[in-house]
């Protein structure tokens, strides 16, 4: 994009309107990332916080060898990499209650016309997904939320965390594997505390 790469060259030279235009389309999608991978909104909005500050402060480093996307998702990633590691934290599921000091804040679902039924369906199976999402190893966690959630390809994955194809791809399988035997043992375990 000839306008995004005018915008880079503007904000490298320090025009703050520029980056703020270059970030714009951007911001959403490093917090979903950021969001993901914490598992929580207030640890996901400062980290995409913290995230856009690097980016700025190391905007002159910036090559355009890459597209700009990837190389801000890269330090989206890492920065919340970087924060998990500092706090070793136990990350919660998105269903949680979040603790303010307003009280309790709980998600909630917008109405689609389903049934009551399958809306409690539905909330499960996705408490479940995150809750075992959460459990997967945070090396396989991170390429798997990029790849099946947010939709990059390989190569892309490749450019953000910084590892070859062949390595993204492996563990992609590995966290897929990790994944899905972590929800069968759930259910299993479902299962048997029926019986």
């Amino acid at each position: 994009m000839e306008n995004e790469k005018n915008l880079i060259i503007q904000s490298k030279s320090g025009d703050i309107q520029s980056f703020e235009t270059l970030i714009k389309g951007y911001q959403k999608m490093a917090y979903n990332v950021a969001y993901r991978i914490m598992g929580n909104e207030e640890d996901a909005k400062d980290m995409t916080q913290e995230a856009l500050i690097k980016v700025y402060k190391n905007l002159k480093g910036f090559r355009m060898d890459s597209s700009f996307s990837t190389w801000m998702y890269r330090i989206v990633m890492n920065t919340c990499k970087d924060e998990l590691r500092k706090k070793k934290m136990k990350i919660i599921s998105i269903d949680q209650p979040i603790t303010t000091g307003d009280g309790q804040m709980h998600m909630e679902i917008e109405d689609k016309g389903l049934k009551p039924d399958e809306i409690v369906e539905s909330r499960e199976t996705q408490k479940e997904v995150q809750e075992a999402l959460q459990a997967v190893s945070e090396t396989n966690r991170v390429v798997v939320v990029l790849r099946d959630i947010k939709g990059f390809s390989y190569s892309e994955i490749s450019e953000i965390i910084d590892v070859p194809v062949g390595t993204i791809k492996s563990r992609i399988n590995r966290g897929r594997q990790e994944l899905k035997n972590i929800l069968m043992n759930k259910r299993k375990q479902s299962i048997n505390e029926v019986l």
